[in-house]
């Protein structure tokens, strides 16, 4: 009996591999150096030449400072916040609360996802509402947040997982949508039970629209999170990056406002390009939708 499930699950394993292994190119050294310069140097050339583009219209029209600061400003903007600390404070506190709540969002998103993708009648009852909360705007929740908990993080970390938690569990259920029926009587025949089709066949296979939801829910999670911090201030709550851009207006402070933009838009980059880039672009070689040498 025990060799049967095992064979079962070997089977199960080769069920989830098999397709995409049919089309995985191999990756090279050369080609991974490729797809690096290819994703990343055309964002920095394009910065570049907005900077130039910027700094060409500061010279050019001699606006006021506190109107229309020039690059220089900002960098001495984000110098002084460096120097004082502010900064560091700031997006550590800001990182921490937003990585924090994205990995419970994921964690309470995913089974109600799979949840409402697999039971049509709590998804005919439930999916209209989860459609509805993601399109509502995340600063709604914040004065109800702040009723409920406060000032104190539970309100930032109640409007991210408000924000992330409907697209991670949509995107999911798209993602389930999406999985070819015979790969679920083929598990089925196999004698996969419930939670191995599940887990071994249905999640694997509804992994690109999953991953979708997942990229959405970060975006929706750090916009939510700039929301909450710039509205919140005082108490528990800390200092983050949407309270340093609220001060920096507060102060009238028009080359402050543009650092502190600059390095919440820098931070979003960043993941992008270090965490989702890379899973992506594996997902997609791996399904043998990706050219050899990163080119899509």
């Amino acid at each position: 009996m025990r060799a049967d499930t095992t064979a079962s699950t070997d089977d199960l394993r080769s069920l989830e591999a098999g397709l995409d292994n049919l089309q995985t190119t191999t990756d090279t050294g050369a080609g991974r150096f490729r797809t690096f310069w290819s994703s990343v140097l055309p964002p920095v050339i394009f910065v570049v030449l907005l900077i130039a583009a910027w700094q060409l219209y500061i010279v050019i029209a001699d606006p006021r400072p506190d109107k229309a600061p020039s690059p220089a400003d900002v960098l001495g903007a984000l110098t002084y916040a460096w120097d004082t600390g502010r900064l560091q404070e700031a997006v550590l506190t800001s990182l921490e609360r937003g990585i924090l709540g994205f990995v419970i969002a994921i964690i309470i998103g995913t089974p109600i996802g799979l949840l409402l993708a697999e039971v049509r009648p709590i998804r005919r009852a439930v999916g209209p509402i989860i459609s509805g909360l993601q399109v509502l705007p995340s600063v709604a929740w914040v004065p109800a947040a702040i009723i409920w908990f406060g000032l104190t993080d539970a309100t930032a970390y109640f409007v991210i997982l408000m924000g992330a938690i409907p697209s991670i569990v949509n995107g999911l259920i798209s993602g389930v949508d999406q999985v070819p029926p015979q790969l679920r009587r083929v598990g089925t025949v196999l004698g996969a039970s419930k939670w191995q089709l599940a887990t071994s066949v249905i999640l694997p296979a509804a992994f690109p629209g999953y991953f979708a939801g997942l990229k959405q829910g970060w975006a929706f999670s750090w916009r939510s999170l700039m929301a909450a911090e710039i509205i919140t201030s005082g108490g528990t709550i800390g200092f983050g990056l949407g309270t340093m851009l609220q001060q920096t207006r507060d102060l009238a402070d028009l080359a402050g406002v543009l650092a502190t933009i600059v390095v919440i838009l820098g931070i979003g980059i960043l993941i992008e390009l270090a965490f989702f880039g890379p899973i992506e672009r594996r997902m997609l070689r791996g399904r043998g939708l990706l050219l050899s040498g990163g080119a899509r």
